[in-house]
Formats: C-alpha cells, structure tokens, sequence
C-alpha cells in the first residue's frame, strides 16, 4: 500500500502542476479579451471544453459523466475570474 500511496501522491503533485499551468493560460485568455472586446463566458467555447473532457475521459476509459461535471465545476470557476479580471 505504501508504494500505491506514494505513486498516488506523485500523480496529485503533478495534476497540480498542470492545474497551475492551465491557470496561467486562464489568465492570459482574460488578457487577450480584454483587447478584443470579449466576454468572460463564451457558449461555444465551453461546450467545445466539455466535449473535449468527455472524449479525453472516454479515450482514457474513465466515467465521462465524472469528468463531465469535474470540467464544469473547472469552466464555472475560470469563467468566474475571467469576469472579474474583465470588470464584468
């Protein structure tokens, strides 16, 4: 178990790692708005992220329902700072 948990641990460190990448790129987006007269919440764009979850999940042989909402709840939350960063 030790060696499960430790591998677990390993995959956790580097699923944040990559969590903070994507936030900075969450970031620049909202930068990159800014100058084009976007708004935060863009329809399209958050189904294409969504369906491109799903697929991912499903490739991967993972519950895409799971991932589904897990990329939702991620959506709603860069939305949020985008928005603020926006003045929105």
């Amino acid at each position: 178990m030790a060696d499960i948990r430790e591998n677990i641990d390993r995959i956790d460190k580097e699923l944040m790692a990559l969590f903070a990448e994507r936030w900075t790129f969450i970031g620049r987006a909202a930068e990159i708005k800014v100058g084009l007269g976007l708004k935060a919440d863009i329809p399209a764009r958050v189904d294409e992220v969504r369906a491109n979850a799903r697929e991912n999940a499903k490739a991967h042989g993972l519950d895409e329902d799971f991932y589904d909402d897990l990329w939702a709840r991620l959506i709603r939350h860069s939305i949020a700072h985008e928005a603020e960063k926006l003045g929105e």
